[in-house]
């Protein structure tokens, strides 16, 4: 009705409907059936303008929402999420939200890096995290299983498997 486009501002959708109404404003009319009809016009305008104003404080409230720093568990979380659903940049740009680094951030940093097969900054992320919580075995553990999956991956069968892999994402 305002005739704007779905990715359009508040101002575009004010500065429409103010357009809009000083064509179709009733006291313009003389004869009581074009302001009848421009009544009915008026109403409808003020519906869809409610209407389009809602929708575009819902976009700037989701946009706002998802811009927003995260607390540390948070991104965690929203990054674990993410890995389980196999999609590890994500996951990675999740955990970039927060400026807080904790041992289990770091920990987690890992796990995306291993899962994008980055094995050498999975290891100095594990290793970042074991030098904060020096007694945590799982953070040790991922620090020699990226170790482990470091080395493999330099060795000429490793190479080939990695090209392999690449080729098949392809």
């Amino acid at each position: 009705m305002l005739g704007l486009n779905a990715g359009a501002s508040a101002d575009d959708v004010r500065n429409a409907y103010r357009q809009l109404v000083k064509t179709c404003h009733p006291d313009k009319f003389l004869d009581a059936d074009e302001r009848k009809a421009a009544q009915e016009k008026m109403i409808a305008l003020n519906l869809a303008y409610e209407e389009a104003l809602k929708l575009t404080a819902s976009r700037r409230s989701a946009a706002n929402n998802y811009n927003r720093e995260l607390s540390v568990e948070e991104a965690i979380a929203l990054a674990d999420k993410m890995l389980r659903r196999d999609s590890p940049e994500s996951a990675l740009r999740q955990l970039m939200r927060t400026k807080g680094r904790t041992g289990a951030w770091f920990a987690m940093q890992g796990n995306v890096l291993m899962a994008l097969e980055l094995y050498e900054n999975a290891h100095q992320s594990y290793r970042e995290a074991v030098k904060r919580e020096p007694h945590n075995n799982v953070f040790r553990q991922g620090a020699l299983d990226a170790a482990v999956a470091l080395k493999k991956s330099r060795t000429p069968l490793g190479r080939i498997k990695t090209l392999l892999k690449r080729l098949k994402r392809k």
